[in-house]
């Protein structure tokens, strides 16, 4: 072998083995740093997960708060509502009582038959009035209980604690893939 093929062969040969550019030279430990295992990238997306459905809870759990409240300022405005209803017939009643002992006064009162007739039958009138009145009042009472009774939101509760139960579902579920 000659010389010259001797070192064109040495540089040929050194051709072959790549060296780093000085642009792109890197440490060792970035050469050695450990690429994330896919278990450890399954922890990170549940670890987002379990505190996205963390703030999800605390608001359903905000939420149930805010409807036990509306729950209990209907059932305080039903309680006034019978209250008031229950009023309303205690009124009647006393009215019906004043009725029998006015038609009762006027009989013993020994008024001619006539002026007796007229008196009872502007009393009777006025009492039939007053439980019209009276009655449609406990109506409208009646249909404002029901109305407020009708929106009640136990329902809603209901739904909001079955979410609230999906969530932890799903939450022991990726804790158990893990």
């Amino acid at each position: 072998m000659t010389p010259e093929y001797h070192g064109w062969r040495s540089k040929r040969i050194n051709d072959n083995i790549p060296r780093p550019r000085e642009e792109c030279v890197r440490s060792i430990e970035e050469h050695l740093r450990v690429v994330s295992s896919e278990l450890e990238i399954i922890k990170e997306d549940f670890g987002k997960k379990n505190s996205e459905l963390g703030k999800k809870i605390e608001q359903l759990e905000e939420e149930k708060m805010r409807l036990g409240l509306d729950v209990d300022i209907h059932k305080l405005e039903a309680e006034k509502l019978r209250k008031g209803k229950n009023n309303a017939e205690e009124d009647l009643d006393s009215l019906k009582t004043d009725y029998k002992k006015l038609r009762l006064s006027l009989r013993t009162a020994g008024l001619d038959v006539r002026a007796r007739e007229s008196a009872l039958e502007k009393s009777l009138l006025e009492c039939q009035n007053e439980e019209v009145r009276l009655k449609a009042r406990v109506a409208e009472l009646e249909r404002s209980l029901h109305l407020c009774s009708s929106r009640n939101s136990v329902i809603e509760l209901k739904a909001c604690l079955s979410k609230i139960e999906e969530l932890k579902k799903k939450i022991r579920e990726l804790e158990d893939t893990l």
